[in-house]
Order: C-alpha cells, then structure tokens, then sequence
C-alpha cells in the first residue's frame, strides 16, 4: 500500500495492479458463493440445514408459549370415540365448535377438509353450525385438482360458505420443508387467503399479500419444558369441550389434527428433534405462521444487503490470507481456525441479537477468495521463475537456474567437494577453419554446433558448465546428484560423435573445412561451486580431476582417436563396450592412467576386436609381435598403427609417459 504514495511510477502501477486485483476477487468471490448457494442444491441444502440448526438447535432462542392461541388438538384419545377415523364425525366437530364457541373465544378455526359426504344427519348438523356459529370462523378449503375431484370439491362448496373458506395449502421448498406462509389464490374468481392469513384478516390484521418465510416460534425455555414441551398450548379435543371458560375466552382457537402419519410437515425442528418430534402437524404449523403475523414479527433473516456486505467482508479477509507472505500451511491453519469463530460468532448473534446472518455463503467465499488469490500468486511466482530461466539459462545450465530458483541461499560463493564426470570436446584445427570463411557463416557454423553439443549434454542429465571458443566443457553430477553418471557421461560422448560426424559431414558438401570433433572424459573428486568476485561469478568444478579430462580430450590427437576414456570412468560403464587404448603417464603425473575408447556398436569385427584386446594383452607382457601379426593382415585401425609404430621404434608395454599436454 505504501508503494501507492512513495513508490515510482513503476511501483504506483504494480501496486495499483495489484489492489484492482485484491478488489476484482473478492467481488467476484462473494458473487459467485452467493450464487453457487443460492442455485446448487447440494449447498443450498447444507445452508438450510445450517439455518435450521440455528432455530432448532440446543442455542436457539428460547420463546414463551404464544398466550394468544390455543391448539385443540384430535388425537389417537379423539379417535378412539368414533367407529371411523377419517373424515372426522362431522356430529362431534359440530357439536365441539359449539362448545368452544360458548366460551366466547376471539375466532375459532377448524383445519379439517369437508370435501366428501358422511352421514347426512351429522353433515346437515356441521353445515348449520357453520352458518348459525356467532364467533367468527374460518374452515380450511382445498381447490388443487390433485388433490380434490370436482364432485368433492362441489360438495366442499355446499359444506363451506364463502366467507369462511381459508386455503389449506401448505408449500414446501425442494427438500420438502415447509418454510413458506402460503399467500391465498383466486378460486373460481374470489381471492381465497391461506388460512394464517384468513385468521389474521378477521382479527382486523392487515398481512403481506406475497408468500413470506415463517418466522419459527421459539420453544419454550428449559425451564418450562419438563411442564409444556409444546410450541403452543394445546389440548385434546377428548376433553377440550369440557375445559374452562377463561382457557378459550378471547383465545385464538386451532382445530386440527395430531395423528402420526396424518397431515404432518418436515420443517427446521427436524434436524434437532428426534423421530417425527420434528414433523409438525399442519395445524401446529399454521399455528407458527398466525403467531408472526398477529404479532408484527420482523423476520431474524436480513436483507441481501447484509448478506452480501458480511460475504464481502469475508472475500476480502480470505483474498488477504492469500496474499500475505506467511507460510501456506499457517495461512490455511488460520483460515481453517477462522471458520468454525465465524460461525459460533453467527449462531450468538441468532440467540442473543435474534438476528440470522447466512453462513454457508461467506465461509465459501473465504475459502474461494484465498483459493484464487493463492494461485494468482503462485502464477505470478511462476512468471518470476520463467523470468528468471529465460534471463539466465542463456548464460548458465538450466539445472544451475532451477536451483538458484528453488533456492536462492544457496548462491553463495561457497563450494562443495564431491565426485563428478567431467566432459571435454574440441574441434579440429577450428582456427585455421575460422580463417577461411566469413564471420556470419562461421558463427551459424558454430551456433548450430554448440546447440546440437549442448542438447545431447541436457538430453544425458548433464550440464554445460561452459564453452571455450569451440570447446564444450561439461559436468555430469552437479549440481545436483546423477545415478549412474559415469555411464550417462560415456552415452552422451558417443552421441556428441554420431552428431559432430554428421554435421562434419554437411559442412564438408556445403565447403566449410570442418575438423573431427575430439572428446574425453574423466571422473573424479573435485570442488565445484561458484568461483568469482561478489559482481561477477560462474558456477564451476576445478581440481586435477578436471585438468585430466581436459588432457584425455587433447591426447586424441596423440593416438588417432576421436574418443577417450579413462580407467576410472570405464569401471563404473558396465554396458558399454569399451578396447584398451595404453596406460599414459600425462605431463605433470608421475602414475599411469589407463585409457579406453568406448565403441559404437557394430563398428569393430567382433572377431577383430577380440585379436585386437589379444594383442594388447600380449603387448602389457612386452610382446608386440600379435600387433605385427594385425598390420600383416592389412588392417588400418588407427590404434594398431599406434602400437606398431611403437614396436618398430623399440617400446614395449603399453605404459607411455607423455611429453607434451
């Protein structure tokens, strides 16, 4: 933030960049956890369930019985009384409205349907006590063809006059929950209200005309709960007609039914409540829906305003964790902390503020806001790294630039002493070559030379350490471990010949004078690490074991050879195959180091090669007469002749000690 006011311009802009981005994702973040819990089932349903916990669960709000409504309830007690137990006796409702309405009750209720005749006696004696009942009524009324033929639906227009029909409908989300106070419909062009809303409307009670979410009424306290574990007070229609006067006098009285299996709804308490503890009765139900509107309840559940400012207040504390240059695992520790106090803190604010905060969707904005802003970090960490190859892998290995990348301590100027391959080529005669052609065709030359070289190296699990005018000097081993380098090392030599070869070849076609290219490898311990001034160093081996290979590299020259190995390499290459070439004394060395030539294969007659390593044998014991024995034969190999023109200027053995490097 600081860069935004002291910075340069550069730093302005970046940091500018870099808060539009801040900004963008958590915006976008809180939009799309909103959306995704608003429209994807799977987090709907656990954001309900959320919700639903919080109402139901053991910190829900504890809420007095409503003192304004009464449940008369027909149950199992109800039932046992009549020879049939649906529909209700129409004689027994009658006669039960009758009595409560004796009580002078402010509106009685009644949530059975009416919809198919019974005995006409009782049905005549129901129907007129709908008619003739003082205290106002309200009869529950269904007109969905699914669920009422037109025949019964006739006889329901008969049974209940217009002014006291209340819709029964009770709608559900997807999960089948009931959540909603349903509204009313128009029914053969009269607007018929849902029956919390009818209630309502003959209290004098003006209601919202749109569908709203209920507005659960709390259970009673734990100290009530052991004398009326019910929402609302409720008796058994059993007894109901045989109570009190003042337990109905100005009272809200609910008829309906409480029978397991019959008219009952999923609904919050459901996730809390055991068994069907949870699946309330329609009657109790509507009971929940009248209490809020009767009562003027605000809704504990905000606006979206509120929804979408806590979920963009999230997004942007998951965007800064995702941002900040702490270790990931402690950023993710934090945020997986941060989580379960956000909620614990919505669920107090439920209980103590009656104030419903969603949850699921800022926890899942959190969780995408640090998600995006860590792998937008992690791209522009990898857009770094690129820079960085691209800068400097022209200069030094790739493998130097990895490391120096993954780690950068470890660029310091200090060395490390550890065995490696060292490989040296050379062209033939490269300057006078360089003379004799221009200077654009010579570096093209060169160029595709030095990329084909390298390639092999890179190909082997090598490093170019660096070039020397024509020269290539490589290191198999370092920086980092290589299994088998000796053996890579060989591999990559006798690839770098197949090419050099080659491309020799199409030089010559095309006029350029191309020399052999000569190569040697050796291994060996040395210190290899970055050598150099604190404003300039490269990373490099130095030691005898690299000067070796630099001489097995020019001794070709010496023996005709284009490929020399030493001993020491040679012993730990056990695929390949490999003719004795001498053990030489190098300058400046006072023991010998035995050199081999590594073989492509099919190039030597086997049964020549075995004469060949034959000779040579004889030739350690000092008897070079096999070696005649080949020249007799007509052969020209290059290490033959070597080995004759010895025998022919009196030497014997086959350890040479070298007088020049």
């Amino acid at each position: 933030m600081k860069a935004l006011f002291t910075g340069t311009g550069a730093q302005r802009r970046n940091a500018l960049r870099s808060a539009a981005i801040f900004v963008a994702v958590s915006l976008v973040s809180a939009a799309v956890s909103l959306f995704l819990v608003d429209n994807f089932s799977v987090l709907s349903r656990v954001d309900q369930f959320v919700q639903d916990w919080e109402i139901a669960g053991t910190f829900a709000r504890p809420e007095a019985q409503d003192s304004d409504i009464v449940i008369v309830a027909v149950d199992e007690a109800t039932l046992a009384q009549f020879p049939y137990r649906s529909p209700i006796d129409r004689q027994f409702l009658s006669t039960l409205i009758q009595k409560i309405a004796s009580h002078q009750p402010a509106l009685i209720e009644s949530d059975f349907l009416l919809d198919q005749p019974t005995e006409q006696t009782k049905d005549i004696a129901l129907a007129k006590t709908l008619r003739d009942t003082k205290v106002p009524l309200v009869i529950s009324y269904v007109a969905d063809k699914n669920a009422v033929t037109p025949e019964q639906k006739a006889f329901e227009d008969i049974m209940v006059p217009l002014k006291l029909r209340a819709m029964a409908d009770q709608p559900t989300d997807q999960f089948g929950t009931a959540r909603a106070v349903y509204p009313g419909k128009v029914v053969d062009g009269h607007y018929i209200a849902g029956v919390a809303r009818a209630v309502a409307a003959k209290l004098g009670v003006k209601t919202p005309a749109q569908e709203v979410p209920i507005i659960w009424h709390g259970r009673p306290a734990p100290s009530e709960l052991d004398r009326d574990p019910k929402f609302f007070k409720q008796y058994s229609a059993a007894t109901a007609a045989f109570m009190p006067e003042a337990w109905y006098r100005g009272k809200i009285v609910l008829i309906g039914s409480d029978v397991t299996l019959v008219d009952r709804h999923r609904t919050p308490f459901s996730v809390f409540l055991p068994g069907e503890a949870g699946e309330l009765p329609g009657i109790v139900i509507q009971a929940h829906a009248l209490s809020q509107l009767i009562h003027h309840k605000i809704s504990p559940v905000p606006g979206w305003q509120v929804d979408f400012a806590i979920t963009l207040a999230l997004a942007f504390l998951g965007a800064a964790l995702g941002v900040i240059s702490a270790s990931l695992i402690w950023r993710a520790v934090a945020l997986i902390l941060f989580l379960p106090l956000f909620w614990a803190g919505g669920v107090a604010l439920y209980h103590y503020a009656n104030l419903m905060v969603g949850l699921m969707s800022p926890a899942l904005a959190m969780v995408i806001s640090f998600a995006s802003m860590e792998s937008l970090s992690g791209r522009e960490a990898r857009k770094q790294k690129a820079f960085i190859q691209g800068a400097f892998s022209r200069y030094v290995s790739p493998a130097i630039v990895d490391r120096m990348v993954a780690d950068p301590s470890r660029m310091s100027l200090e060395g490390e002493r550890r065995e490696m391959t060292f490989l040296f080529s050379d062209i033939a005669d490269f300057t006078t070559m360089s003379e004799q052609i221009e200077a654009v065709q010579l570096a093209h030359v060169l160029n595709n030379y030095l990329d084909g070289m390298t390639n092999l190296v890179m190909k082997h699990g090598g490093m170019v350490d660096k070039f020397i005018g024509d020269a290539v000097f490589a290191i198999f081993n370092a920086p980092l471990d290589l299994a088998e380098h000796q053996e890579k090392a060989v591999r990559c030599m006798l690839d770098m010949d197949n090419f050099s070869q080659e491309y020799r070849k199409k030089q010559h076609a095309e006029g350029v004078p191309l020399g052999i290219t000569r190569i040697g490898v050796h291994t060996g311990v040395a210190v290899v690490g970055n050598f150099g001034s604190h404003a300039r160093f490269t990373y490099t081996a130095s030691g005898d074991a690299v000067n070796t290979a630099a001489r097995l590299e020019g001794i070709n020259k010496y023996f005709g050879t284009r490929l020399c190995v030493s001993g020491v390499t040679k012993a730990a290459c056990t695929d390949i195959s490999f003719r004795p070439i001498i053990s030489a004394i190098v300058k400046g060395k006072t023991t010998a180091l035995d050199l081999w030539e590594p073989l492509h294969d099919g190039v030597l007659e086997q049964g020549f090669l075995e004469r060949y390593r034959t000779a040579y044998g004889k030739m350690t014991e000092g008897d070079g007469s096999l070696f005649d024995a080949l020249n007799q034969t007509g052969s020209d190999d290059y290490l033959v002749k070597l080995h004759m023109d010895r025998v022919k200027k009196g030497e014997t053995g086959t350890e040479l000690k070298m007088t020049d490097k």
